[in-house]
């Protein structure tokens, strides 16, 4: 029943008189958790492949997550989406992803039920069913829950974590931040990092350090009551970020590459009962080098990649510890079901060489293989955005097969991790009953002995697609009861039914290869012909990391399968297959406001992600201040991006500047040829293209860089060429440079020390665009 009201239907049960005197009070009874009702703690990874924690066969040290399964469960049949926002919208329901409008991530979304990014307000939250039943909410991290487009200060906020039943939250909003400098919000408002990285500052023991106080506010007042913490860290999702100390730990510890990871991470999986004693490892993957094909100079870039990403799954896992720790010491530790996932498998978003920049990649610019290697010191460190090559991903996913995004088992099977030990008396223990992530809510709603609720708030509520597995707590050998799951991401599907599993990748050789699927539409005509003759088919009750395809073998049975797949896909909502990617990000999608040619900011406000901000780039463009300049007052009037690349407009050192920095590499400025004098006065930046972009070499369209007071020109120069298609990260902040700085020319935040009235961006000119570097954006924030 709803908090703090009568039972509903039930009449008040005191009496009502003339007067007080004749009348008898009742207050409305709190709803309250019995005594010693358990704690509920979802801890969500990013990116984490099945071979990457220690208790799942890999060298990487997770001592804390290792200690939760010695004292609890591992499941080495879980599954997920293959993605992102999918997956979560799946942990946190209990339906399947389509049905939750999530088919992709939500930047992704085009107009059918299945795919539009709103999760319906009938599937329900496990935040909005525990928090009916005396639960303390919260939630820390990553959410991606919803549209780019309402994740600014203009809401709407009902799918925001407040408004889906997170009575407090602490994270940030999309696909991915740095680490170092995050987007952070604070229930519904943008907060800065409480401390710089100069002084220490990493989000994930800020994560912790929330979660801490969050658990601590409420138990101090009321000791008995129990929480629900949805824990969500930005690990291990590129930017791999961590403290030099952390990485320096494995020094060495992958120059043998990544063949050889996968060898000796089989040999440990099999030793520990993850994989069947018969279980094969997967062939190599046609789009990865052998390691000793590389040069030693291109071995030891990568090597020291793997190094950062082991040092920042390892600190990841040093501050779930603390966490861990101090539930314990608060005595709740044994009284907490704790359940642990990766949303999808290992990333693949780091191409065949890495990076130490992801905004190259996105603006078709990479780096010089000797760049890279110059950075290898830094990478990890504040100045730069990197993630790892792809054949490292492919080794995180050992012993399977490719990797997030595709439907084989690299992509959706994941490390999955029980612990309860007042509950759960196993220890050390390996389940191999199937089972999916939609089942999470079923089986905490089970263990807790709650039936799902009928309305929330009023909204009637859809069944569960999941199904209860907490009869395997305590029975090995008990049957699962999850026989069939479907799966679909961008055309890539695939089906489970009884120990059987058949998958119908994209059209075309390989990922890396020109013709792969990947991204594009899937005609009928095509779908036709991918039913007929691109399924394959995998007994993987004995053939564990889908070695044999027996699709010929079996022919009756993988028609019966794709057959059992249409019946689903018509159950939940997943038609109409969609395998494109380029029409889907550029489509039309609703906005929170109107379109307009022009954008006006004001000093002190909250910064506007990118995807919410005008476009600039590629377009003739102006930026016009208001100001009031007194005693020498500098500061920046506006910024957009990080040290990865962006613009900043400021005044410094009595003059006005204008600094572009393209993809991180090079600072191109424009600066004021006579001072600004003290007293009201209108700045203006203008940008006027004098030639195409030439986007095959990363570079946006050449033009002008002219600045003027009042007025009057006062700097010109011309460019070569410009960023070409996205900042990210993106945001834009007035009166400030918040965080990572866009140019080196000052400290951050660089407030503007005399007074902003407004900052007005006109973007009237035409823009050009190319939809296909989106893509790869978007793709690479999930």
């Amino acid at each position: 029943m709803p908090l703090d009201e009568y039972p509903s239907g039930t009449a008040f049960p005191g009496v009502i008189g003339r007067t007080a005197d004749e009348s008898t009070p009742a207050w409305p009874a709190p709803v309250r958790a019995p005594k010693g009702t358990p704690n509920v703690l979802f801890i969500v990874l990013d990116d984490t492949g099945f071979g990457q924690l220690g208790c799942f066969g890999s060298p990487i040290a997770t001592p804390n997550l290792d200690r939760l399964a010695e004292r609890g469960l591992r499941y080495r049949n879980m599954h997920t989406t293959a993605l992102c926002s999918p997956s979560r919208s799946c942990v946190i329901t209990g339906r399947n992803h389509h049905s939750n409008a999530m088919a992709c991530i939500t930047e992704a979304a085009t107009g059918y039920p299945g795919y539009n990014g709103l999760v319906p307000f009938e599937n329900g939250f496990l935040s909005e069913m525990l928090r009916e039943h005396g639960y303390s909410t919260y939630m820390v991290g990553k959410w991606h829950l919803i549209p780019s487009s309402q994740e600014t200060a203009a809401g709407p906020y009902d799918r925001w974590p407040l408004g889906r039943g997170f009575e407090r939250f602490y994270g940030f909003l999309g696909g991915d931040t740095s680490q170092w400098d995050p987007d952070l919000v604070y229930d519904n408002h943008q907060v800065e990092p409480p401390k710089t990285p100069d002084e220490g500052y990493h989000l994930t023991e800020d994560l912790a350090d929330r979660a801490i106080e969050f658990i601590a506010d409420a138990k101090q007042v009321d000791p008995d009551k129990p929480f629900y913490l949805h824990f969500c860290t930005g690990a291990t999702h590129a930017p791999h970020h961590v403290p030099k100390a952390w990485a320096d730990r494995y020094k060495g510890a992958f120059d043998d590459g990544w063949d050889a990871y996968r060898e000796r991470v089989f040999a440990r999986q099999k030793e520990l009962g993850i994989v069947p004693r018969n279980a094969e490892l997967s062939r190599h993957d046609p789009d990865v080098p052998a390691w000793e094909s590389l040069s030693d100079d291109r071995r030891r870039l990568y090597a020291r990649m793997m190094e950062v990403f082991a040092g920042f799954l390892s600190h990841t896992d040093h501050h779930i510890g603390r966490l861990l720790d101090f539930l314990e010491g608060i005595g709740e530790l044994e009284n907490t079901l704790i359940m642990a996932i990766s949303d999808n498998g290992a990333s693949a978003e780091g191409g065949p060489s890495g990076t130490t920049n992801e905004a190259q990649f996105f603006n078709n610019a990479p780096e010089a293989f000797e760049d890279s290697l110059a950075a290898i010191d830094e990478i990890g460190g504040p100045k730069h955005f990197n993630h790892y090559p792809w054949g490292w991903t492919w080794a995180g996913n050992t012993p399977f097969r490719r990797w997030k995004r595709e439907t084989y088992r690299g992509g959706t099977s994941d490390p999955f991790i029980v612990s309860w030990p007042k509950r759960v008396p196993a220890t050390g223990e390996v389940r191999e009953q199937y089972a999916h992530i939609i089942d999470m809510v079923p089986t905490v709603l089970d263990a807790l002995g709650i039936e799902p609720p009928a309305t929330i708030r009023g909204v009637p509520q859809s069944p569960l697609h999941g199904v209860s597995f907490a009869h395997t707590f305590d029975a090995p050998a008990a049957a699962g009861r999850r026989t069939t799951q479907y799966f679909e991401m961008m055309g890539h599907r695939s089906i489970y039914h009884d120990g059987w599993r058949a998958v119908c990748p994209w059209p075309g050789p390989s990922f890396a290869e020109a013709g792969k699927g990947f991204g594009e539409p899937i005609s009928a005509e095509t779908l036709t012909r991918l039913d007929a003759q691109g399924w394959e088919l995998y007994h993987v009750a004995e053939d564990f990391a889908e070695c044999h395809d027996v699709s010929a073998e079996h022919r009756d049975r993988l028609i019966a399968l794709i057959g059992t797949w249409y019946v689903e896909a018509g159950r939940y909502d997943v038609m109409p297959v969609d395998g494109s990617g380029l029409a889907r990000f550029a489509g039309e999608k609703p906005q929170v406001s109107a379109p307009r040619e022009s954008a006006t900011y004001f000093p002190g406000t909250q910064s506007v992600p990118f995807f919410a901000a005008p476009r600039v780039l590629n377009r003739p463009h102006s930026i016009t201040a208001s100001v009031e300049i007194r005693d020498g007052a500098e500061g920046v009037l506006l910024a957009q991006g990080t040290a990865a690349g962006g613009y900043s407009f400021f005044v410094q050192d009595r003059r006005l500047h204008y600094v572009h920095n393209w993809v991180g590499r090079e600072l191109m400025r424009v600066s004021s040829d006579e001072e600004v004098t003290a007293g009201e006065h209108e700045l203006r930046y203008e940008f006027e293209p004098t030639g195409p972009p030439d986007p095959a070499n990363g570079h946006g369209a050449p033009g002008r860089f002219q600045l003027y007071v009042d007025g009057r020109l006062v700097g010109d120069t011309e460019v070569p060429y410009t960023t070409p298609f996205v900042i990210n990260p993106g945001t834009l902040t007035c009166g400030a440079d918040p965080g990572s700085t866009v140019t080196t020319d000052y400290e951050t935040p660089f407030r503007f020390s005399g007074t902003v009235h407004k900052v007005t961006v006109d973007v009237s000119g035409e823009l050009i665009s190319d939809p296909e570097a989106e893509l790869k954006l978007h793709m690479a924030r999930q």
